[in-house]
C-alpha cells in the first residue's frame, strides 16, 4: 500500500464531501484495513481522528476513542495514542504523511487503555509522554489488570506489543508546551471522568481537545466523581475554544454545546439516584432504574450506565 502524500491526507475531506461521504464515516469504516490512520484537518495544523462507539476488540483493533496531533513549526504534539500499538504506529504514520518535524510529545488526557495503549508505539521515537500528576500512580495500580482484562476481547495478537508507558512530564495545574510558534495550554483537572483528566486547548486555532471530559453519542463512563464532574462543567463551558474534539463522538464538535448532552444525562443520572436514596431503594434495584429516561439518547447504554449508577449511588449516599 503505497504510503498517502500530505496533499492526499488534506484533500480527503474534500473528496468525501463531493462523493457524500463524511470524513468520519470513512474513518471508521476504513480505519482498521489501512496502515495509515484516515486523519482530518479540522484546523490548520491540526489532525483528529474519530473512533468508533464501541467496545474495545480485536475487529477494531482497539480504535475507539478520538486521537489527534498538532504540528508546531518546530515540533508535534500528539494527543493520546490510541487502543493498541497498531494504531499508535498508524497513528506515527499519519503525521509522518504530513510532516517529518519530530514529534516532541505525546499527551496522556487519562489512565484508560483506549487512550494509551497504543504509547508503546511512540518508544523508539525522542518523544516526552505528558499525563495528569496522578497518572503515574493510576497505571501502576491498573496497569497488570488492563493488560489481562483485555487479552480476550483484543487477541493475543493485538496485545502483544502493548505495555503500559507511563508518562515523564507530569502536568500538576495548567502548564504550556511550546512547538515553535504555537503553544498548548495543558490543564490537570480534579476527579471528575477518572482523576487523572489532562485537557489540551491549542491557543493558535482555538481547538480543544477534551480527553474524555465530554462524550457525544457513547454514554459517559465514571471512574472519577459525579459531583467532581458536575461541579467543574461551568469551567470547562468557559473555554474559549472555536471547536473541540471530544474524546469520545463527533470531529470536530461544537463548543460549549458539546456538553449539553452528558450534562442532561448528569442531571437524570443523580436526580434518579438521590430520589432512590431517599425512597430507601435498595441499591440493586435503584441502579437498574438510574437515568433509564436516558436509554434512547445513547450508544453503549446498556454497557456502561448500570456502573455509573452504582458508583453514584456509593458517592451520593453520603452527600
Amino acid at each position: 500500500m503505497n504510503r498517502p502524500t500530505r496533499r492526499s491526507v488534506l484533500k480527503t475531506g474534500a473528496f468525501f464531501a463531493c462523493c457524500g461521504m463524511s470524513p468520519m464515516r470513512f474513518a471508521r469504516s476504513q480505519s482498521a484495513h489501512s496502515a495509515v490512520l484516515p486523519v482530518t484537518e479540522i484546523a490548520g495544523g491540526v489532525f483528529a481522528f474519530a473512533g468508533l462507539p464501541e467496545m474495545m476488540n480485536a475487529k477494531n483493533k482497539g480504535e475507539i476513542c478520538n486521537v489527534g496531533f498538532v504540528v508546531g513549526t518546530d515540533a508535534v504534539a500528539v494527543i493520546d495514542s490510541g487502543g493498541s500499538v497498531t494504531e499508535g504506529r498508524a497513528l506515527i504514520a499519519a503525521i509522518r504523511a504530513v510532516t517529518n518535524r519530530p514529534i516532541r510529545y505525546l499527551i496522556n488526557t487519562h489512565m484508560h487503555p483506549d487512550h494509551i495503549f497504543g504509547n508503546a508505539a511512540f518508544s523508539d521515537a525522542d518523544t516526552v509522554v505528558v499525563g495528569h500528576r496522578n497518572l503515574p500512580r493510576a497505571l501502576a495500580s491498573r496497569g497488570d489488570y488492563y493488560l489481562q482484562s483485555y487479552r480476550d476481547s483484543m487477541g493475543v495478537a493485538l496485545m502483544a506489543d502493548i505495555r503500559i508507558v507511563p508518562p515523564a512530564k507530569l502536568i500538576t495545574d495548567e502548564e504550556q508546551l511550546d512547538l515553535g510558534g504555537r503553544h498548548l495550554t495543558l490543564k490537570a483537572w480534579k476527579p471528575a471522568h477518572t482523576d487523572n483528566d489532562l485537557t489540551v486547548f491549542d491557543q493558535q486555532s482555538g481547538t480543544f481537545f477534551t480527553g474524555d471530559l465530554c462524550f457525544i453519542d457513547h454514554l459517559p463512563t465514571m471512574d472519577g466523581s459525579l459531583r467532581g464532574w458536575i461541579a467543574q462543567l461551568e469551567t470547562l463551558k468557559a473555554i474559549k475554544a472555536r471547536l473541540a474534539v471530544p474524546g469520545h463522538g463527533p470531529v470536530p464538535s461544537k463548543w460549549p454545546e458539546a456538553l449539553d448532552p452528558e450534562e442532561r444525562y448528569f442531571d437524570v443520572l443523580a436526580g434518579d439516584i438521590r430520589q432512590a436514596i431517599a425512597d430507601g431503594v435498595p441499591i440493586a434495584k435503584a441502579v437498574k432504574m438510574a437515568a433509564q429516561s436516558e436509554r434512547g439518547n445513547w450508544q453503549l447504554f446498556d454497557e456502561y450506565n448500570e456502573r455509573n449508577a452504582t458508583a453514584s449511588f456509593a458517592e451520593l449516599e453520603w452527600e
